[in-house]
């Protein structure tokens, strides 16, 4: 598709300098398991699928100061690739609501479409590339590793959500959560692959922590 290709390039060029694990290595990650799952989903649109995948970190307020700006931008973008105007809402929306803050307390309903590139997102949050971005997120921000004094919170808005705990915490805090925040069979399917690794590294972990073998 000549419109994701000329997309990609945008995106990548948008990314090249995160240093946070959402970098272009990652939207790539969820373009590909959004492809798989929409092979295996009804009524998915594979074009907005793949065109939401691309651009869901490049508007996301954890990366970009002025979030209504680069949506514009990214509108603009859409409009100057001969997107009409009903799919440039539907995937709009999509990347607008389909982060895990903005879901703290409000859960939205995203098409089919969105909830394929939620799942894929979210996937790529959890199992051995989750742990390392995990890592690396918290590396970035000068997080603290580990600290068995300071418990994992919950029933948080995204305020709260978003002040920096310790890497572990955000295990408990989010990462273990996400399978059961899968919308599609497919996704949830893996997803148990990927949390099961998830909580075998967490238990050991600990255990070295605490120095058990």
């Amino acid at each position: 598709m000549k419109k994701i290709d000329d997309l990609k390039q945008y995106v990548s060029e948008q990314l090249a300098n995160d240093a946070t694990g959402h970098d272009f290595s990652h939207i790539i990650r969820v373009a590909n398991l959004a492809k798989e799952i929409s092979n295996q989903t009804d009524n998915a649109d594979l074009l907005i699928v793949l065109t939401a995948a691309y651009l869901h970190d490049v508007i996301d307020d954890k990366l970009v100061e002025n979030t209504y700006d680069k949506q514009k931008e990214v509108q603009s973008k859409l409009k100057e690739l001969d997107y009409t105007s009903s799919q440039i809402d539907e995937v709009m929306d999509s990347i607008t609501h389909m982060s895990y803050s903005a879901n703290l307390k409000h859960h939205y309903e995203l098409t089919i479409n969105g909830q394929i590139v939620q799942d894929a997102d979210r996937l790529d949050a959890i199992g051995a590339i989750g742990i390392a971005r995990a890592m690396y997120f918290g590396g970035h921000f000068g997080d603290t590793l580990y600290d068995p004094q300071q418990v994992p919170r919950s029933d948080m808005d995204k305020s709260q959500y978003r002040k920096h705990t310790t890497v572990i915490n955000h295990f408990y805090e989010k990462l273990f959560k996400l399978p059961e925040l899968m919308n599609t069979s497919v996704a949830k399917k893996m997803a148990d692959k990927r949390s099961k690794y998830m909580h075998d590294f967490v238990r050991e972990f600990k255990n070295e922590w605490r120095g058990i073998q």
